[in-house]
C-alpha cells in the first residue's frame, strides 16, 4: 500500500546476511540524516571454530550491543538464538519508544515474532504510536507477517536505495503529521 507507515522486506533462504548488511548500511545513512531511530539491527561476526557467525543486536537509540548467539560447539545443529538475550534487546528498544522517534527499524520478523514473542511487541507499539516501521521478513514467516498486519504493510524489494527512499518518505510524513498535531493542539 503506497503511503503506508509500515513496510516489510521479504527475503529468501540464504539472504539473511545480505539483509543484515543492507540494514546496517541503511541505518548509517539514516543517522547521517539526523533521524531519531529506534529498533535493532544485526551485526554478524566470525564465529571462530563454529561454522556459523555470531549474532549481535544493536539498539539503534543507544548504540548498545547485545550478543544473541548461544556459544555452542562446532558440530552443533539447530537454532542458536539466545532467547533471553533477545528479550533483553527488546526491552532496550521498548524503553527507547518512550521518546519521540522518526522511524523504527527491526532486523527480523521471525519465528519468535510469529509466535507472539521477540520484537512483536515493538511492532505493535510502533503501530499504536504511528511511528513508521521497517522490518525484514524471511520467506518462511511472510504469511505470519501478512496475517499479523492484515496485509496493511507495504512490501519493499531487497534494494538499499528503494528501502532508504521509503524510510526517508515515511519519516518525513511522520514528522509532518506530528507538526500538524502539535499545531492543532495549541490552536484549540
Amino acid at each position: 500500500m503506497a503511503g503506508s507507515s509500515l513496510a516489510g522486506i521479504p527475503y529468501g533462504t540464504g539472504q539473511g546476511p545480505e539483509i543484515d548488511d543492507m540494514l546496517v548500511a541503511i541505518v548509517e545513512r539514516l543517522r547521517a540524516r539526523k533521524l531519531r531511530l529506534a529498533g535493532a539491527i544485526q551485526h554478524n561476526t566470525d564465529g571462530g571454530d563454529r561454522c556459523r557467525c555470531d549474532m549481535t543486536l544493536e539498539d539503534l537509540a543507544t548504540g548498545q550491543r547485545i550478543d544473541i548467539s548461544e556459544k555452542r560447539g562446532p558440530q552443533s545443529q539447530g537454532c542458536r538464538l539466545d532467547s533471553f538475550a533477545l528479550e533483553a534487546s527488546v526491552g532496550l528498544v521498548m524503553q527507547s519508544l518512550s521518546e519521540s522517534r522518526d522511524i523504527v527499524v527491526i532486523n527480523r520478523f521471525g519465528k519468535r515474532e510469529a509466535e507472539g514473542h521477540g520484537f512483536r511487541q515493538i511492532v505493535e507499539q510502533a503501530m499504536e504510536q504511528g511511528v513508521p516501521l521497517l522490518v525484514a521478513i524471511a520467506e518462511g514467516q511472510w504469511q505470519a507477517w501478512q496475517d499479523f498486519t492484515g496485509g496493511y504493510a507495504q512490501q519493499l524489494p531487497v534494494d538499499a536505495d528503494a528501502v532508504l527512499a521509503w524510510c526517508e518518505s515515511a519519516a518525513l510524513g511522520h514528522a509532518d503529521a506530528a507538526v500538524i498535531a502539535r499545531t492543532e493542539t495549541t490552536t484549540v
